[in-house]
Protein backbone atom coordinates (compact mmCIF):
# COMPACT_ATOMS: atom_id res chain seq x y z
CA UNK A 1 0.00 0.00 0.00
CA UNK A 2 1.24 3.48 -0.97
CA UNK A 3 1.93 6.13 1.58
CA UNK A 4 -1.50 7.26 2.93
CA UNK A 5 -0.12 10.51 4.24
CA UNK A 6 1.02 11.75 1.05
CA UNK A 7 -2.05 10.94 -0.76
CA UNK A 8 -4.36 12.57 1.86
CA UNK A 9 -2.37 15.77 1.09
CA UNK A 10 -4.25 16.18 -2.22
CA UNK A 11 -7.92 15.93 -0.51
CA UNK A 12 -9.37 19.12 0.70
CA UNK A 13 -9.56 18.49 4.67
CA UNK A 14 -13.01 20.49 4.60
CA UNK A 15 -15.75 18.37 4.48
CA UNK A 16 -17.77 19.88 0.87
CA UNK A 17 -21.44 18.99 -0.19
CA UNK A 18 -21.34 15.79 -2.65
CA UNK A 19 -23.87 14.43 -4.80
CA UNK A 20 -26.10 11.57 -3.26
CA UNK A 21 -26.10 9.79 -7.09
CA UNK A 22 -22.20 9.28 -6.79
CA UNK A 23 -22.72 6.98 -3.38
CA UNK A 24 -25.58 5.12 -4.83
CA UNK A 25 -24.13 4.37 -8.50
CA UNK A 26 -21.14 1.85 -7.10
CA UNK A 27 -23.46 -0.11 -4.62
CA UNK A 28 -26.77 0.49 -5.22
CA UNK A 29 -27.30 1.12 -1.65
CA UNK A 30 -26.84 4.33 0.49
CA UNK A 31 -26.49 2.53 3.68
CA UNK A 32 -24.03 -0.15 2.27
CA UNK A 33 -21.85 2.96 0.92
CA UNK A 34 -21.73 4.33 4.30
CA UNK A 35 -20.81 0.96 5.49
CA UNK A 36 -18.00 0.59 3.58
CA UNK A 37 -16.66 4.40 4.23
CA UNK A 38 -16.81 4.51 7.61
CA UNK A 39 -15.07 0.42 8.11
CA UNK A 40 -12.62 2.35 5.74
CA UNK A 41 -12.25 5.29 7.89
CA UNK A 42 -12.09 2.92 11.03
CA UNK A 43 -8.83 1.13 9.31
CA UNK A 44 -7.42 4.46 8.55
CA UNK A 45 -8.03 6.02 11.77
CA UNK A 46 -5.73 2.99 13.49
CA UNK A 47 -3.24 3.22 11.15
CA UNK A 48 -2.59 6.76 11.52
CA UNK A 49 -3.09 6.83 15.40
CA UNK A 50 -0.64 4.11 15.67
CA UNK A 51 1.63 5.62 13.36
CA UNK A 52 1.73 8.77 15.13
CA UNK A 53 2.00 7.24 18.58
CA UNK A 54 5.59 5.42 17.17
CA UNK A 55 6.81 8.54 15.63
CA UNK A 56 6.25 10.47 18.68
CA UNK A 57 7.89 7.61 21.21
CA UNK A 58 10.86 7.85 19.17
CA UNK A 59 11.41 11.12 20.42
CA UNK A 60 10.00 10.99 23.97
CA UNK A 61 12.17 12.07 26.73
CA UNK A 62 12.37 9.86 29.77
CA UNK A 63 12.28 12.68 33.19
CA UNK A 64 11.91 11.19 36.86
CA UNK A 65 10.25 15.17 37.96
CA UNK A 66 7.13 15.76 36.57
CA UNK A 67 8.04 19.55 36.80
CA UNK A 68 10.47 18.81 33.92
CA UNK A 69 8.14 19.08 30.90
CA UNK A 70 10.24 19.48 28.09
CA UNK A 71 8.34 20.41 24.68
CA UNK A 72 10.23 18.79 21.79
CA UNK A 73 10.20 20.45 18.99
CA UNK A 74 10.10 17.56 16.70
CA UNK A 75 7.18 15.78 18.37
CA UNK A 76 5.37 18.94 18.12
CA UNK A 77 6.22 19.63 14.70
CA UNK A 78 5.17 15.60 13.79
CA UNK A 79 2.07 16.55 15.93
CA UNK A 80 1.01 19.65 13.57
CA UNK A 81 1.70 17.64 10.39
CA UNK A 82 -1.17 14.79 11.73
CA UNK A 83 -3.84 17.20 12.75
CA UNK A 84 -3.37 19.24 8.91
CA UNK A 85 -4.29 15.88 7.74
CA UNK A 86 -7.88 15.46 6.09
CA UNK A 87 -10.11 13.30 8.97
CA UNK A 88 -10.20 9.63 7.72
CA UNK A 89 -13.47 9.22 7.06
CA UNK A 90 -12.99 12.26 4.58
CA UNK A 91 -10.00 10.18 3.21
CA UNK A 92 -12.02 7.05 2.99
CA UNK A 93 -14.89 8.93 0.82
CA UNK A 94 -12.17 10.18 -1.72
CA UNK A 95 -10.89 6.79 -1.95
CA UNK A 96 -14.20 5.57 -2.56
CA UNK A 97 -15.51 8.25 -5.07
CA UNK A 98 -12.07 7.40 -6.65
CA UNK A 99 -12.84 3.62 -6.97
CA UNK A 100 -9.17 2.95 -4.80
CA UNK A 101 -11.11 0.80 -2.40
CA UNK A 102 -12.05 -2.85 -2.72
CA UNK A 103 -14.38 -4.82 -0.92
CA UNK A 104 -16.62 -7.59 -0.08
CA UNK A 105 -20.10 -7.83 1.01
CA UNK A 106 -20.81 -10.55 3.04
CA UNK A 107 -23.20 -12.51 0.75
CA UNK A 108 -20.27 -12.27 -1.64
CA UNK A 109 -17.60 -13.14 0.84
CA UNK A 110 -19.85 -16.34 1.64
CA UNK A 111 -20.67 -17.47 -2.50
CA UNK A 112 -16.67 -17.05 -2.98
CA UNK A 113 -16.05 -19.70 -0.01
CA UNK A 114 -18.48 -22.23 -1.51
Amino acid sequence: MDDIKSRAQEINPNAEARRMEDFISVTGNVYETLTIIGKRANQLNLELREELLNKLEEFAAVTDSIEEIEENKEQVEISKFYERLPNPALIATAEFLNSELSYFLPEERAKKED
